[in-house]
Parts: structure tokens; sequence; C-alpha cells
């Protein structure tokens, strides 16, 4: 298992290519981590997302945050919604715009 890392000078797509189906990739959550783990889905075997916290103080304990460690299952991964989840989701916000807009048109 290698760790392949991703640099601003790459970009993400161009990244998702030169993984194989063997691949496992980590991700720390962020504002757009549910975005890249469905970019990277198809590409790879697994996505795994991890709460940033646990990562930095289990690498800082243990020295770093290798492959091995991963495999190993130290890795505090957080809860990733399907795609049927961010479909409802999606419908939902929709609905609340379409309120929004009704409620301002009718006035105070």
């Amino acid at each position: 298992m290698s760790c392949k890392p991703l640099t601003p000078t790459i970009g993400l797509s161009p990244f998702a290519k030169t993984l194989s189906q063997d691949d496992e990739v980590v991700i720390e959550v962020t504002g757009n981590s549910a975005a890249v783990e469905r970019l990277l889905r198809p590409h790879v075997k697994r996505v795994a997302v991890a709460n940033p916290r646990l990562v930095r103080a289990i690498a800082y304990a243990r020295g770093s945050l290798y492959p091995g460690k991963v495999a190993a299952g130290f890795l505090p991964e957080v809860w990733v919604a399907d795609d049927d989840t961010y479909g409802r989701r999606r419908r939902m916000a929709e609905r609340a715009g379409v309120l929004a807009q009704i409620v301002r048109m009718k006035g105070p």
C-alpha cells in the first residue's frame, strides 16, 4: 500500500484518474468533503472520511499516519451520507427555497 499525496497543482479530477480500484483514500472532514468523497468514490475501493482532530491526535501520538495504521483500524471515520440521502437533502432544500419565495411574494 502506498501513499499518493494530493497537491494543489495537480487538481482533484486528474488525481482521481491516477487512482486504481484497489486504492483506499483517506480525507479529513471539511466543508467540501462530501463533494470530494462523491467524486473519488467511483475510482477507488474505499473512501474513508475521518475526523481531523482525532487524525491529528493519532498522528502526533504515534509519529505519523501511514497506510498501515489506516488498514489496522486506527482511523476514526465519520458517517458519510449515501446517494439517496443526498437526493432527499437536495429535495428538502429546493422545497424550503420555494416556500421562502412564496412567503416573500405574499408579504407580511
